[in-house]
């Protein structure tokens, strides 16, 4: 072996070991304030409703900002978006210990979210420069470790050091590595890149649409921030309803337009002759298309349907768990943490791998295997996370902690392949983040904020959560009515 592989392997191993650190702080960051909802709710005075929001406002903007930021990764530089997104969204992980007021926090969560947006096309892409063929997949197994762990260790962590420094230094103890990750980011090497075109003549172009462009590409700002401030103008009119709720109402219709209006400008800047630019340009035709061909599958509308309302049932319980367990049980927050990191540590680890083990088995003998794994998973789950919410003896908690998220983490690996079976290849990327952006918005988005509202209105957190394994079971039943098409769609996708 050449000096020059050495170097090259060595380097390629740094890289991945860089991204999937970076990768673990992103998953802590997003799931630190999950672990403070309770002692942010008494110091802020909030709602459990504005709780939900603070866990919903970083979701959104990340599903409508990711595509756009993905694909400026692809004309300009990927490591120029992820050193700039892992630098964002680690300020406002910060900040948010900084802050007096429900707005702004919900502010600094949706940052964290715009930041986090990039991060994962963007980084990947570089990944698969590094790593070809057969390599290329375990370099992505190792990258995903610190999604797994990330979401874990940040309510671990959170617990922990908001027991002994109080959720302020929680959030900016979490912040601060990141700053320096984004440094060592800056320094990333890509390789089978073209230098991008200089940014003059992207902004030459820009200016030669004059007034036409401007209004074109602006109104969506204008429209989702009017409809925000129309709407949180009609909510300030009814007695009982916090000022807070019409902030997070407002933010929500500005950062809606935000990711809107760089959705719109995205196709103007792809107006080039470059390969990149045509490339990219592909790629987002095919996103936008994506939503036609999922009409005209049967199969991809029951997995669309219900994988939103398994993502409701699984994000809604990562969402309020740590809270119901100091709330109801009483446990403290470090406890909680503890509790919590290591029975859902082992729990969704396992049931991810055991998952899709089972879906392919079953797949080898009946071209449903994978649907039927991804389905039952959450109709035996079901009655174990109602029995999770029930259940008055601790003893029995972390089992059933560990058994929820076992089934409820079946579905992980195998609902993405059964898109990938019914669909053909060249629209297979655009499919699966339509299905992403599907599933966050119509699923884990809503989960937190509307379990806070109805434990407001019942004065019960626990009769609230009682919703999370419904949802759960009857997403289980309607991707179980996929079996009844998968075969023929597979069928046709292979004409």
């Amino acid at each position: 072996m050449t000096k020059e592989a050495t170097v090259s392997r060595t380097y390629a191993a740094y890289v991945l070991g860089l991204l999937t650190l970076v990768n673990l702080l992103n998953y802590l960051d997003r799931n630190v304030v999950y672990a403070v909802f309770e002692p942010i709710k008494r110091d802020l005075h909030l709602s459990d409703a504005q709780l939900g929001w603070l866990g919903s406002a970083y979701i959104v903007v990340l599903s409508l900002a990711a595509l756009p930021l993905g694909v400026i990764g692809d004309l300009r530089s990927r490591r120029s978006v992820i050193t700039w997104g892992v630098a964002v969204w680690s300020a406002a992980t910060a900040a948010g210990g900084l802050v007096r007021r429900f707005w702004q926090l919900f502010s600094c969560r949706a940052l964290v979210g715009f930041g986090e947006a990039g991060y994962g096309p963007a980084s990947q892409a570089i990944i698969g420069q590094y790593y070809k063929g057969k390599r290329r997949a375990f370099a992505i197994g190792v990258y995903s470790v610190g999604m797994a762990l990330g979401g874990v260790l940040g309510i671990w962590f959170g617990g922990v050091i908001a027991e002994g420094y109080g959720w302020r230094r929680a959030f900016i103890w979490m912040g601060v590595p990141g700053l320096l990750l984004a440094a060592l980011a800056s320094r990333l090497s890509e390789i089978d890149r073209k230098p991008p075109p200089p940014v003059a003549d992207t902004l030459r172009q820009w200016w030669r649409h004059g007034m036409h462009g401007v209004t074109h590409y602006v109104m969506p700002l204008a429209i989702c921030a009017g409809a925000g401030a129309l709407l949180a103008g009609i909510l300030a009119m009814f007695e009982g309803i916090p000022s807070q709720f019409d902030t997070a109402v407002f933010s929500v219709g500005v950062s809606a337009g935000v990711a809107w209006t760089v959705w719109r400008l995205v196709p103007l800047a792809l107006r080039r002759t470059t390969e990149a630019g045509a490339v990219a340009a592909g790629a987002l035709d095919d996103f936008q298309h994506a939503a036609a061909l999922v009409l005209r599958t049967p199969t991809l509308i029951w997995i669309f349907l219900g994988g939103a309302m398994v993502t409701f049932a699984v994000n809604g319980l990562i969402a309020w768990a740590a809270t119901f367990m100091q709330r109801v049980h009483g446990l403290s927050v470090a406890r909680v943490g503890a509790e919590f990191g290591m029975w859902g540590l082992a729990g969704g680890v396992t049931g991810a791998l055991f998952g899709g083990r089972l879906a392919d088995r079953l797949q080898q003998h009946w071209r449903g295997g994978r649907v039927l794994a991804s389905g039952t998973g959450f109709v035996l789950g079901a009655p174990v996370c109602a029995a999770l919410v029930l259940v008055d003896d601790l003893r029995w908690f972390g089992p059933l902690v560990l058994a929820t998220y076992f089934l409820y983490t079946w579905y992980n690996g195998p609902l993405a392949a059964v898109i990938l079976d019914v669909v053909p290849a060249a629209v297979q990327a655009s499919v699966l983040g339509a299905f992403v952006l599907f599933s966050h918005l119509a699923g884990d988005a809503l989960a937190p904020p509307l379990i806070g509202y109805l434990s407001d209105q019942t004065g019960n957190l626990r009769t609230a959560m009682l919703l999370l394994p419904a949802v759960g079971l009857l997403g289980g039943l309607v991707i179980l009515i996929a079996l009844k098409t998968v075969s023929r769609d597979m069928e046709r996708v292979a004409l």
